[in-house]
């Protein structure tokens, strides 16, 4: 007997097939069979006539490391048909911590991109108590990033230098024991501190680690904007040179000074393909980019941690130097663009007093409280200590589109969904690329995207049952009405759950049920097999 029967959909199974009509049967967990089933006997039937039948959608890139242990049913993403999430990524997240004093800067650090909620259990200190605490109940699935930064911070602090070889050999047994532990590979945020102060012979070295475990390394690279194309060629070079898989996060090229370039950026994904690095690379499908206000100082106002960090802005001494570098000479922090305090948006802050600010550019904010912008960047900070989250108008649509295409692309919503009006990619990655181009723009096919949302992303992260609708794959599956799918979060309205997703169903039961949250959590922290790979060397 099938626990669940999904009866007469359309099946895009995610492999890049053409669709094909068929019953789709759950048993245990997992899918039982594809096919005709209409004698089977089932627990629960589901009539799917109309509606699309795919495996469940794989978020490459998130920043829910926190809010998913903080707000376990996970609605932002499982009304999307999310059933993963990849966690620890841009080089920071919250394991391993070998300190207290290492926790209290990341989470300081990071409150622009998973708040710092009071009352919360920090008891976990590796990535396996980590991992254990996600099976303790969520809604979806999810995977984690050893965090480069996090690895760099618990070897040698916040230090602007090269590593001694000491500190070298611990942040290797750090990235060994992650990978080991069950993490899939290893991320950089190398416009971030403490990740920015690392040379290309430091990541190599970490990234052949990750290489001997079967893993891969994902970059927030050095620069998106003046150095795009330079930045991602440095990342090839580390892959090339280590050994090891490369997908590029947030793959985007931003900014004016890139627009039209998308074609020589896939260019340089194809070389590398045709000479043997293992390239792939995700994409939100917005013009605007999110992260933690502070990202855009230069990278010496990070050297030493939070608290140095803030003493720096305090002084008023430092706030002509860090106006020049922001707004006439472009900073490292913002990618070498003078920036344009216009389209930087204030989309969260912590503190009642400055509420007013949310939802308003940095210039608007500074006229109205009668400040200079870098004077009211600086002042508001150090109020908030730093959370802060940013929403930065920076792309365009000529390069989004030309990148989707490309066949090693996947989707990642780069989900951050904490302020009062964070970006609504968090709430409607997935939808809007099935609405707008697919059925709107025809630039994808459905079953091209749903590939790039299913079995390519379970490929690169090493899950071989996931992300296809075959007999013996794990039961995460998404039905949606290929008419009505799409988004409706807005950066006015950020936080509206899409349409046209009726059912999610998540290791073989209900999340989402006829469009409604069913409060179920049947996700799990997925490991990888590391341990294996190691093993049998």
């Amino acid at each position: 007997m099938l626990d669940v029967l999904i009866a007469g959909g359309r099946v895009i199974d995610g492999a890049g097939n053409p669709w094909f009509r068929a019953d789709v049967g759950l048993r245990d967990g997992r899918v039982a069979a594809v096919g005709r089933l209409r004698g089977e006997a089932a627990a629960r039937t589901v009539d799917a006539e109309g509606l699309v039948v795919s495996p469940g959608f794989i978020d490459m890139h998130t920043h829910s490391d926190l809010q998913l242990l903080a707000n376990p049913p996970h609605e932002a993403k499982v009304h999307q048909g999310v059933t993963l999430d990849v966690l620890g990524q841009d080089g920071l997240s919250y394991a391993p911590v070998t300190s207290d004093d290492v926790l209290a800067q990341l989470r300081r650090q990071l409150a622009g991109w998973n708040d710092d909620p009071r009352g919360f259990d920090w008891s976990w200190r590796t990535v396996a108590e980590y991992l254990d605490r996600l099976d303790a109940g969520i809604a979806i699935n999810a995977a984690y990033l050893v965090p480069h930064g996090t690895v760099r911070m618990c070897a040698m602090g916040l230090d602007d230098r090269a590593p001694t070889p000491d500190e070298l050999l611990r942040m290797k047994e750090l990235v060994a024991e992650g990978m080991e532990q069950g993490a899939v590979g290893l991320s950089t945020g190398l416009t971030y501190a403490p990740g920015m102060y690392a040379d290309d012979d430091e990541l190599v070295a970490l990234c052949e680690v990750v290489a001997e475990r079967g893993g891969y390394y994902t970059p927030h690279h050095r620069n998106y904007g003046l150095q795009a194309l330079e930045a991602y060629a440095d990342c090839v070079e580390i892959a090339r040179r280590s050994g090891v898989a490369l997908h590029l996060a947030h793959a985007h090229l931003g900014f004016e000074v890139n627009r039209g370039r998308a074609p020589e950026l896939l260019a340089l994904i194809d070389t590398a393909r045709a000479d043997g690095v293992d390239v792939t690379l995700d994409t939100y499908p917005y013009l605007a980019g999110a992260t933690y206000l502070h990202a855009i100082l230069p990278g010496w106002v990070h050297a030493g941690g939070a608290e140095a960090t803030l003493q720096r802005l305090r002084d008023p001494g430092l706030r002509e130097r860090l106006r020049v570098e922001l707004e006439e000479e472009g900073s490292d922090g913002f990618h070498d663009i003078p920036i344009d305090w216009r389209i930087i948006v204030v989309s969260g802050a912590r503190r009642g007093e400055n509420e007013r600010w949310i939802g308003r550019s940095v210039a608007d904010a500074a006229q109205e409280a009668e400040k200079r912008p870098i004077d009211f960047v600086c002042d508001l900070l150090v109020e908030e200590e730093l959370g802060v989250a940013s929403i930065a108008h920076i792309g365009n649509e000529e390069n989004v589109r030309a990148i989707m295409t490309h066949p090693a692309h996947t989707a990642g919503s780069d989900g951050i969904l904490v302020g009062e009006r964070p970006h609504p990619r968090s709430w409607g990655t997935f939808p809007r690329y099935l609405a707008v181009y697919v059925r709107e723009l025809g630039i994808l096919t459905w079953e091209q995207a749903i590939r790039k949302m299913t079995s390519l992303p379970a490929q690169r992260l090493g899950f071989p049952d996931r992300g296809l609708l075959r007999p013996g794959m794990a039961g995460d599956v998404v039905c949606l009405d290929p008419e009505q799918v799409r988004d409706t979060a807005t950066y006015e309205d950020p936080r509206s759950l899409p349409d046209g997703i009726p059912y999610v169903v998540v290791n073989g039961r209900f999340v989402v049920d006829d469009g409604r949250h069913t409060g179920d959590l049947p996700g799990r922290a997925l490991r990888s097999r590391a341990q294996l790979v190691v093993s049998a060397r």
